[in-house]
């Protein structure tokens, strides 16, 4: 088999970079090129040791553009499921990184990655946007749940999962192998915490009876780690506020919750100029915050976050490293001229190892919006 010499150039690369930081010497990593060369002239593609796996996603969550909270990067709790055959065995696998990130509320950043990409091109999908999300159904009077999930929604209900038709019904995960039908499983729903939405100042809010899950486990991206595709590597982190005040509960596409939060706290709504709005924004936004806390549930508020990101500038300055950023999707969707990120530029260059979106398998055409920031490291 002919050597593959762009994955041999990649793979060169991320060694080089990797074995450095990690401490080894020129010898070992001379070595370890040579036998990933042998390996790729063999059989077209090399397998990442555990410390190449492990090393390599935490250096993509310090690459990722769009992720303010990468200050965290290198306490991310890798968990390699290569080994994992069969969409059951896959299935176990999401609900335990569930349950092991969940962690009682007190969330821990974790990924888990499954079989890449082979050389005769089979490969592992989920086909959910994040492990838990909530379904979304077109009705008589408009759309019943999360808008975003639309799409999906009618997928899973084509595969057979029907849902109790709320505003938070949990969807099932989907998941094929090897190229092969997707199959779907129900999340039990004592792994999936929840918080309850209560605002200290305005009890009538509380008797919405709104909630929001607690952990953002996006599924559907790419890791490339040295070349190498890992297309089914769900991740997380802890929620920004902002993500679920700002945007999921405020999005007029979305829960549309501003002309209601406006309403509970008798605000003037004829005339923008008032800036009902805006007050009704941070009023949401309090009560995310506020729910979230009362609940024990990990969560950063975005000031916070752009303090961590500033620190993290500082110890990649001090690591010699340039930090990269997509401005567009690092400044919060509140009071971004608060922070430091809104008055200075960052290269938007793209750096590997690293995270990609991947084609929706189930409506390719579809432009659902992402949740908050898109990524969920916070």
């Amino acid at each position: 088999m002919a050597v593959t010499y762009p994955l041999v150039q990649e793979a060169e690369s991320f060694i080089r970079v990797c074995y450095q930081e990690l401490g080894h010497s020129e010898e070992r990593i001379a070595a370890r090129i040579e036998e990933i060369h042998e390996e790729i002239e063999r059989q077209g593609i090399y397998t990442h040791t555990l410390e190449e796996l492990s090393h390599g996603a935490k250096m993509a969550w310090r690459n990722s553009n769009r992720c303010i909270g990468r200050l965290f990067w290198d306490h991310l709790d890798v968990r390699d499921a290569r080994q994992a055959e069969g969409t059951d065995q896959i299935a176990a696998e999401l609900l335990e990184h569930i349950r092991y990130a969940t962690n009682g509320g007190k969330i821990r950043p974790t990924i888990t990655i499954f079989r890449p990409h082979d050389a005769e091109g089979r490969e592992t999908r989920i086909w959910n946007h994040q492990l838990i999300r909530y379904a979304g159904y077109e009705t008589e009077d408009g759309v019943k749940g999360d808008s975003s999930s639309l799409s999906f929604t009618r997928f899973c209900q084509h595969l057979g999962w029907q849902g109790a038709g709320t505003d938070f019904d949990v969807l099932p995960l989907v998941i094929s192998e090897n190229n092969g039908a997707p199959r779907w499983y129900e999340i039990p729903l004592q792994d999936v915490l929840e918080v309850p939405m209560i605002h200290p100042d305005y009890p009538e809010f509380t008797e919405l009876g709104l909630k929001w899950y607690a952990v953002p486990i996006v599924s559907e991206m790419r890791l490339d780690i040295g070349g190498i595709q890992y297309t089914a590597a769900p991740f997380n982190g802890w929620y920004m506020g902002t993500e679920i005040g700002a945007r999921n509960f405020a999005d007029e596409h979305r829960y549309n919750l501003l002309p209601v939060m406006a309403r509970l706290m008798g605000l003037d709504t004829i005339s923008k100029s008032t800036l009902w709005q805006d007050r009704a924004l941070v009023e949401l936004n309090a009560a995310v915050l506020h729910s979230y806390k009362q609940a024990g549930v990990s969560i950063v508020d975005h000031h916070t976050a752009a303090s961590q990101f500033q620190k993290f500038e500082e110890r990649e300055a001090a690591a010699g490293r340039e930090v990269t950023g997509n401005w567009v999707w690092l400044i919060p969707p509140m009071s971004p001229a608060t922070t430091h990120i809104f008055h200075r530029p960052y290269p938007n260059r793209t750096v590997t190892p690293n995270f990609f979106y991947q084609d929706k398998k189930y409506e390719r055409s579809e432009t659902g919006s992402q949740d908050g920031g898109g990524c969920p490291f916070h």
